[in-house]
């Protein structure tokens, strides 16, 4: 990479990779490490590839949700801890209701598989159409409606508080592209 290629990454990386992190710990689940560690993988890539890339971010995006699905491909996957809530870090709690419902959107979205999660996440927190879904995830537009259509009703039985929330803030549906976090 020459010097200008090297400023022009450094400008993007310093710009975008809050944008992209938010986006890898939805993947990820909320594994803020794991999320850390998809972009810096992902970021790795597109590295040396600079020159080459017309649409960083888009290229970026494809990174990481390619090595998502990757990942939950594997045949040997590394078993996620479950606690019942989180450690407590001394910091004060926030008591805004959009922060709450981040949370539980995060914590019912880390109870879904890696596929569901990242379906979703796809959907409605990127808010691509269907057909661009199926064209990153390598499966067919039906899959990718059945997917949402399972997901969503897994996510509903999983995290009934989501309900609860919507209902409370009057939201008409409690999907998650209602609430981008």
């Amino acid at each position: 990479m020459d010097g200008e290629g090297h400023e022009r990454f450094r400008e993007f990386v310093e710009n975008r990779s809050s944008a992209l992190l938010r986006t890898a710990v939805l993947l990820s689940g909320g594994d803020r490490h794991a999320a850390e560690d998809l972009l810096q993988n992902a970021l790795v890539k597109a590295a040396g590839r600079w020159h080459r890339i017309d649409e960083p971010e888009a290229y970026v995006r494809q990174i990481l949700y390619r090595q998502q699905i990757s990942r939950w491909r594997l045949k040997w996957r590394r078993r996620e801890l479950s606690v019942a809530e989180p450690p407590d870090t001394g910091a004060a709690a926030d008591d805004s209701g959009a922060t709450e419902l981040r949370l539980v959107i995060r914590g019912a979205l880390a109870r879904l598989t890696a596929r569901q999660r990242t379906v979703l996440v796809l959907r409605y927190f990127e808010d691509l159409p269907e057909a661009e879904v199926a064209r990153i995830l390598g499966c067919s537009v039906g899959t990718v409606r059945s997917t949402t259509h399972r997901s969503l009703a897994r996510l509903r039985t999983l995290a009934p508080e989501l309900a609860a929330l919507t209902t409370a803030e009057r939201l008409p549906d409690f999907s998650p592209v209602e609430v981008r976090p």
